[in-house]
């Protein structure tokens, strides 16, 4: 008989006390078994609710940043020995409804990687409150790294992503940066290593309570990542040995 499919959900979390209800609602009941939450730090009751709802809470007892509280994420994730994790931030920007489409290629062995796209097409980003410079941007770091990677997403900013335990067990994400770079660094070695990254549309969805990088920070997480892509093509042109790809 084939076992049910082990699905743990990850969210790593600050600030999240007006949305995680929201957000946890939003995930189909049946997937609903394995959620982990870690609080980085909040100064606000993210713990208490989250709590409340039944949510696994691990807290950190500084602030790592977001690289660094997803490493704690994928950590106790695979403590569960799972077929698929899923990341989701708990902010309610991204439709969790849509989480078994992330999950069922996975599944499937058709890819090891899934992530949802807020922008396959510029009036449904607009409309579900991009702001149009940060689409704009968006697009144009998009045609950039598609490039320089050799693939052709629609985005890759997006923090609506799932993992199969294959690949969260290959890669070395306790190597990566401890800032919002984390997450393309998880995308390069993927490609790196070989894993299949696959997408889907999603609603985009921009609200007052959901967390956005300043411009400050965007702008040094651009920078990280376009370094992040040359130090990548050195690795694959044999050039340097980055034991993070």
């Amino acid at each position: 008989m084939n076992r049910t499919p082990i699905i743990v959900i990850v969210m790593p979390a600050y600030n999240a006390e007006r949305t995680i209800k929201d957000t946890f609602n939003e995930i189909p009941k049946y997937l609903r078994k394995h959620i982990i939450l870690v609080d980085d730090q909040s100064i606000d009751k993210t713990v208490e609710v989250a709590k409340k709802l039944g949510i696994k809470v691990f807290t950190h007892s500084q602030n790592l940043g977001y690289g660094g509280n997803q490493k704690t994420c994928y950590w106790e994730a695979l403590k569960y020995n799972p077929d698929v994790v899923v990341m989701l931030h708990p902010d309610y920007q991204y439709d969790a409804s849509l989480m078994e489409e992330l999950i069922r290629p996975i599944l499937q062995k058709r890819y090891d990687f899934m992530f949802g796209s807020r922008i396959q097409n510029k009036k449904g980003a607009l409309q579900g409150g991009m702001p149009l410079l940060k689409y704009y941007i968006n697009r144009f770091v998009c045609l950039l790294e598609n490039i320089f990677l050799g693939v052709n997403f629609t985005e890759h900013f997006s923090g609506y992503r799932a993992y199969s335990a294959e690949l969260l067990k290959t890669i070395p994400f306790q190597r990566f940066s401890n800032d919002f770079v984390f997450d393309q660094q998880m995308a390069i070695s993927a490609l790196s290593h070989g894993f299949k990254i696959g997408e889907i549309a999603i609603p985009t969805r921009y609200h007052e309570k959901a967390s956005s990088i300043r411009f400050f920070k965007g702008s040094k997480f651009i920078m990280e990542t376009f370094w992040q892509i040359f130090v990548f093509r050195l690795h694959k042109a044999g050039l340097l040995k980055s034991k993070l790809f």
